[in-house]
């Protein structure tokens, strides 16, 4: 089965699907491109599911590597059998690739190494031979007896060492005993007695044990964790009639032979020194390897959903940055999110300058017609929200909310906020990014690595580089998805457009900030660098805004300009009609013509058509509009002011395997447990809930939750 029809089994999906895909990436052809301007050739497959085929070839292809890599190591040993070719050409995974391989690894100096160096592989092979002899132990062994090899039992234990090195590298011993591990294993984690955990972070897990089919995610990389504080002991167990079936269904005693009890010992050596060692090593790896890519995908949603949140049109922000001893940082930003003002107050302890803040804010929202504040939801914000909320009893029209901050002295500090605000003190540039991100959050978020966003589950802990890349894929295709206005968006925010980049953004907005606002998508081509490939990638996800062309503000690529202007003539409609028009006049024309004949006769496919259609209704349609936005709040709730049974409503700020976190107006964000969530019920980021209160423990700051309809 070659590569193509292997994960187009996998996936569900027609070869040739596969195969299309599979050379649209080989010709330099990003995801969020052939997910959008490439659906007849790929029969429509979404960007999830081309990612699963790229992740896919990816894997095949190193798997091959390494398969050459093997087949010529143990070819150049001159080992290489007709039955091992075909059974590593025919290995499906790395694993049992390495299984195969390990016997012909150059090993360093090993006991069975040494004992083969001191002339014993011919008692080991007796051993493994279980030969039949009348003569007694001490008669066979003679021979090997030798200055480095003094008396039997060194021989015999040298010989041992053999046999339990080729019973370890047994490819078929190594796969059955880890699929026995697999299905009945137990990991156990205990508390080192020396250990300091003062928080009990881990408490869980003090004295743990669970099958290892059973273990979900979160309890993997909670105790991967404990283990690396040095918090846990961590031990896989493997029942001895697991390992040892494993083994004697390959190497099996004979009780008429003299080296019957030899090889029991060897076999017995063999699982606790090498073999269960390496099958622990193997699961925890696989395991690992499995919460990885559960709490990757976590994060990943979580995120998505994060940057697709509707962006909030109208509203000059406050910003405030609060903390207590260096004071609450504010920044006023304007509807477009340009900078009107700056400063500091010091409401909390030590200062405690609590009327002169509010007289601050007042000003500012006087001066500048603020009508929202936002509050990073760090240190104080609890003490500042009560601030906020005293003002605006008496400031009306004014609304507040708590906003995540995760990230904000990431990006205060980082380069692109030096450029941006090279005359801001650092703290203040963090204001600055909290008021923002509710304006648009895909433009702001988008300046901040994804990792520091604060939406994931011991994002810390994973494979850093499968993350970034997860996560580099999320925002590009939300960026993709909605579109870019040219002529606005930061260089930031142009870097994840397709086939574009950091350096392509930056010249881009040279160019525009030199020659003024592009007027048509023609133009792209003029900046440096911006090639006839990146320009074919990269022009339907730029739009401009009031253009030459009314194209260019849709999402419609320009090679189907062609099309798109046939259409408009098929259905008498002017390129400026207003919206009401061009549907209706759009609707007769697919009542008269089907739109498979449609698409023969303007020389087009049929889901390309479709979105011409569907753009030429709605030019430059925002898919985050169709979301609900957050909720604002005027007033404010304290721990103390909750009771069980009251129900609110709430917005969903991380999802995580036990359940979900929810803002429900107080400092605290309430937990939703898995348990209270329905069945067939998904909670994403952003989500607006109602929900009761199930029970508070004010003590250790926790919120229970159920939902509510």
């Amino acid at each position: 089965m070659n590569h193509v029809e292997r994960i187009a089994k996998e996936l569900t999906l027609k070869p040739t699907q596969v195969e299309a895909v599979a050379a649209l990436l080989e010709e330099g052809n990003t995801i969020p491109f052939i997910a959008r301007y490439r659906k007849e050739r790929t029969g429509t497959l979404d960007e999830e599911q081309i990612r699963q085929i790229e992740k896919l070839l990816q894997h095949l292809r190193t798997l091959d590597d390494r398969r050459e890599t093997i087949l010529s190591a143990i070819e150049s040993q001159e080992k290489m059998t007709p039955e091992l070719r075909k059974r590593l050409i025919e290995a499906d995974s790395l694993t049992i690739l390495e299984d195969l391989y390990q016997p012909y690894k150059l090993k360093r100096k090993t006991r069975a190494v040494l004992a083969k160096e001191k002339g014993l592989q011919g008692l080991a092979d007796s051993i493994l031979k279980q030969s039949l002899s009348k003569q007694g132990l001490l008669e066979m062994v003679q021979p090997y007896l030798t200055d480095e090899v003094p008396d039997m039992d060194a021989a015999l234990a040298g010989a041992r060492d053999i046999v339990a090195e080729v019973i370890n590298d047994h490819a078929d011993v190594r796969q059955a005993a880890r699929d026995k591990a697999l299905v009945w294993g137990v990991l156990k984690s205990e508390k080192i007695a020396s250990a300091e955990d003062p928080r009990e972070v881990y408490q869980l897990y003090y004295e743990f044990d669970c099958k290892v089919d059973r273990l979900r995610p979160h309890q993997v990389l909670a105790i991967n964790r404990g283990e690396a504080e040095k918090i846990l002991r961590v031990k896989l167990e493997v029942d001895e009639r697991d390992w040892r079936q494993a083994i004697e269904r390959y190497f099996r005693g004979d009780r008429r032979s003299p080296w019957f009890d030899q090889l029991n010992l060897a076999i017995e050596d063999a699982a606790q020194r090498l073999l269960l060692p390496a099958i622990e090593r193997d699961i925890r790896r696989m395991l690992t390897e499995q919460a990885d890519g559960h709490a990757i995908g976590v994060f990943s949603d979580n995120l998505k959903a994060l940057l697709t949140q509707p962006p909030m049109n109208g509203y000059v922000v406050l910003g405030i940055d609060p903390a207590y001893r260096t004071g609450c940082k504010i920044a006023v930003v304007d509807e477009t999110g340009k900078l009107l003002d700056t400063t500091a107050i010091y409401p909390h302890a030590p200062q405690k300058k609590w009327s002169e803040a509010k007289s601050i804010i007042k000003d500012l929202i006087q001066r500048y017609r603020v009508n929202l504040i936002t509050i990073g939801n760090g240190t104080a914000s609890r003490e500042t929200e009560l601030l906020a909320a005293e003002i605006l009893k008496e400031v009306k029209g004014v609304y507040y909310l708590i906003t995540n901050e995760a990230g904000a002295s990431v990006y205060s500090a980082s380069p692109l906020a030096r450029e941006e605000f090279p005359q801001l003190d650092v703290s203040l540039r963090g204001a600055v990014s909290i008021a923002r991100r509710v304006q648009d959050p895909l433009a702001e978020l988008v300046k901040i690595d994804p990792k520091s966003i604060g939406v994931g589950m011991y994002q810390h802990d994973v494979n850093q580089k499968e993350l970034s890349n997860a996560l580099s894929g999320v925002v590009e295709s939300v960026v993709n998805q909605v579109g870019v206005d040219v002529n606005t968006a930061s260089p930031a925010l142009l870097a994840h457009i397709s086939g574009i980049g950091p350096k392509l953004a930056e010249r881009i907005v040279v160019y525009r900030d030199e020659n003024g606002q592009f007027t048509d998508r023609k133009q792209f081509q003029k900046v440096s660098g911006l090639g006839a490939k990146a320009f074919e990638q990269s022009a339907g996800f730029m739009r401009i805004r009031n253009g030459s062309n009314p194209l260019d503000y849709s999402a419609i690529h320009p090679e189907s300009y062609g099309v798109a202007e046939k259409v408009l003539e098929r259905a008498d409609i002017k390129i400026a009609a207003d919206m009401e028009e061009k549907r209706l006049k759009l609707e007769t024309l697919r009542h008269q013509v089907p739109l498979t004949q449609l698409a023969v006769e303007l020389g087009t496919g049929v889901p390309t058509l479709e979105d011409i259609f569907d753009q030429l209704v709605r030019p430059g349609r925002d898919p985050r509009e169709d979301l609900p936005t957050p909720i604002l709040r005027s007033d404010v709730l304290s721990m103390e002011d909750l009771a069980p049974g009251m129900r609110l409503k709430g917005t969903v700020r991380n999802v995580v395997d036990f359940g979900a976190f929810v803002d429900i107006g107080v400092k605290q964000d309430g937990l939703l447990h898995h348990s209270q969530i329905p069945r067939g019920v998904r909670l994403s980021v952003g989500d607006v809930i109602n929900v009761e209160i199930d029970k508070i423990e004010i003590e250790r700051s926790r919120i229970g939750l159920k939902l509510v309809d």
